[in-house]
Parts: structure tokens; C-alpha cells; sequence
């Protein structure tokens, strides 16, 4: 069994409900649809109802989910009431909070803030400031000043790849880029895949002496320090990384041995370059990016993303709020 097959199986034996604030989005109906015949998901779709079920007509869509207009729900004080709470301090006012409901990227968030719902996927018309603005100002990442990072799950041929940070942080410090590998370890574990991690670099274990190689160096010895049990080396050129007989040439010691499956970037700008390099030269499936080190689940999908790619963010959102739940 492939692993999307194996995620939705997990899924369906404990769905879980899943908000889309763009519940207006043609594909965002397609994906509720495939949610609800699949039994993978629940979804709870933000919007305008007349104008939903107009759409659902015009697309042909014939299933029911639940609708929820963020104008008109009596969920809006109840929600505005626990947002005035967490940002009083911030300066804002109880009159500000009911206003900010108004936004469904609020609204969806905290829904899961408050256990009405599981999860958010998000980024069809957002970007991704927008879908982490409120997840940090509401759900909050799991430690205090730990930072949130954005993973992507990459299916190529029979293997499985985790690329890491494509989407948040654009120059990581080494701390930051030791809780990008230690938060994605975590999620390929959650995946059921056996983490081999590398920082990867344009250099191979050089003596390189610069602020980059620096980074990564301090990076490593952290990330040993804190998960002395991993499988982690760097740096690391990408064919050394992932070609076993590359491997053995460029570093024969590495625990690696060319068979890294966990890849952390430097930088934001190299990580969301290669992520696509991958996706569309070599016809890899992507899914994310996963919102590491939440507290919560919110997930953003790329405004490209086809309907595919939305629905297997929203199955690995289902089995991250199940692993949410389980820890409660």
C-alpha cells in the first residue's frame, strides 16, 4: 500500500473536522466533495450559504457539508470573546475582536482554537502570511519563542522525501534550523518513516570557514545534543545526500550513507526553489506545506495547487489533528 493510501485509510478510522475559510473556491467545494465520498474527512466550509450553494449547482456537486458564514453564525461573539482574550493585552478592544470575524482566516482558526474543529487548510486564495498571521496570534507553536516552519512531503516514484523550510522562515539562524529538523524528524515519524536527516549545503564535510558553514555546524551539534538517537549529518551536497554511490565517495563515514530522506535547506529561497525544481521537472507529488510546531493544525496549500494536492493536505491535516488529540 502506497503512503497516500495508507494516510487516507488513517484518516477514515477517525475523520476529523477540517474548516476551509475559503469555502467559496471551486476547488475547495471538489476537495469537501471528495472529503465527504472518501469518509476522510469533515468538512466545514466559511462562505456566504446562497452563494456556496449556487456553486454547488454550477460544479455539479451534489453532497452535503456543513456551511458556515462568519457574518451571520452565532458562533461570532462566542469566537470574538476568546480572540478579545488572547490579544487584549495587544490593544485589542472587544468591538476590534467582533470585527475580526469578519476575516474567515480568524474566524476557521479559532474554531480549532476553541476544539470546535480539528484543523484549517488554507492558501487557495491566501497567501501564506495570511495563514500564519492568526495560527501564531491564536493557536501559538507548542514552546514559548519556538518557531514555526514549513515542511513539505514529497512522493517521487516509491519514495518519500521531507523538504524543509519551504515556506516561513527565510534565513534561518542555527537554532531555527535545528528545530526545522528536529520538528520534521517528528513529522516523518508521525508518517511512520524512520527519519535520515542532512543539512544540506553546496559543500560535502569541507573545511569551509564561513558564516553559512558556521550555521550549519552549530545547527548539527544541536540537533545531536537534543536527539542524540537521530540519524543527522551535514553539510551535505544534494547527490551525496540521496545517491548511495555518490555518498560513498564524498563521505564514506556519514551515518547517512547517500540515503537521506529528510532534507534541511539554508534558506527559505533554496528550499521553495528546489521543492518546485522536484514537483514539476521531476513530476514529484507535493503536499504542503505542513505548518511545523504548532500547537494545532493549520495548513496552507499553494495557490496553485490542484484539487489533488489540496485533498492530500487536508488527509495529512486529519492524521496530525488525530496525533493533536491523542497527546490531550
Amino acid at each position: 500500500m502506497g503512503l497516500l493510501q495508507s494516510l487516507q485509510r488513517r484518516a477514515r478510522a477517525n475523520p476529523q473536522r477540517i474548516v476551509f475559510p475559503e469555502g467559496e473556491e471551486e476547488r475547495i467545494l471538489k476537495v469537501a466533495e471528495k472529503c465527504v465520498k472518501t469518509k476522510t474527512a469533515v468538512p466545514y466550509l466559511l462562505g456566504d450559504e446562497k452563494k456556496i450553494i449556487q456553486l454547488k449547482r454550477k460544479y455539479k456537486i451534489t453532497t452535503d457539508f456543513d456551511i458556515i458564514n462568519p457574518l451571520t453564525s452565532p458562533l461570532r461573539q462566542k469566537l470574538a470573546d476568546a480572540f478579545f482574550e488572547l490579544r487584549k493585552e495587544k490593544g485589542v478592544t472587544p468591538d476590534a475582536a467582533l470585527l475580526q470575524m469578519n476575516d474567515a482566516m480568524y474566524f476557521g482558526t479559532l474554531l480549532t482554537y476553541l476544539c470546535l474543529a480539528d484543523g484549517v487548510v488554507s492558501g487557495c486564495v491566501h497567501t501564506t502570511a495570511d495563514t500564519v498571521r492568526p495560527a501564531l496570534q491564536i493557536i501559538k507553536t507548542r514552546e514559548p519563542f519556538h518557531k514555526v516552519s514549513g515542511l513539505f512531503v514529497l512522493l517521487w516514484k516509491k519514495k518519500v522525501y521531507f523538504f524543509a523550510d519551504c515556506a516561513v522562515i527565510i534565513e534561518p539562524t542555527p537554532e531555527e534550523l535545528a528545530d526545522i529538523a528536529l520538528d520534521t524528524a517528528h513529522n516523518a515519524r508521525w508518517l511512520g518513516i524512520t527519519p535520515r536527516v542532512v543539512f544540506l549545503s553546496f559543500s560535502t564535510h569541507d573545511n569551509y570557514n564561513t558564516p553559512h558553514h558556521q550555521n550549519i555546524k552549530k545547527a548539527l551539534e544541536l540537533v545531536k545534543t537534543r536527539d542524540p538517537k537521530l540519524l543527522v549529518d551535514g553539510e551535505m551536497q544534494l547527490d551525496a545526500a540521496i545517491v548511495p554511490e555518490v555518498g560513498r565517495v564524498k563521505c564514506p563515514n556519514s551515518p547517512i550513507k547517500g540515503d537521506a530522506n529528510v532534507l534541511i535547506f539554508p534558506n527559505l529561497e533554496s528550499a521553495n526553489i528546489g521543492y518546485k525544481l522536484v514537483e514539476r521537472f521531476g513530476k514529484a507529488i507535493a503536499i504542503g506545506p505542513i505548518l511545523q510546531g504548532l500547537r494545532k493544525p493549520v495548513n496552507d496549500v499553494s495557490r496553485g495547487s490542484t484539487v489533488e494536492d489540496i485533498f492530500d493536505t487536508t488527509i495529512l491535516t486529519c492524521i496530525e489533528a488525530q496525533q493533536c488529540s491523542s497527546l490531550h
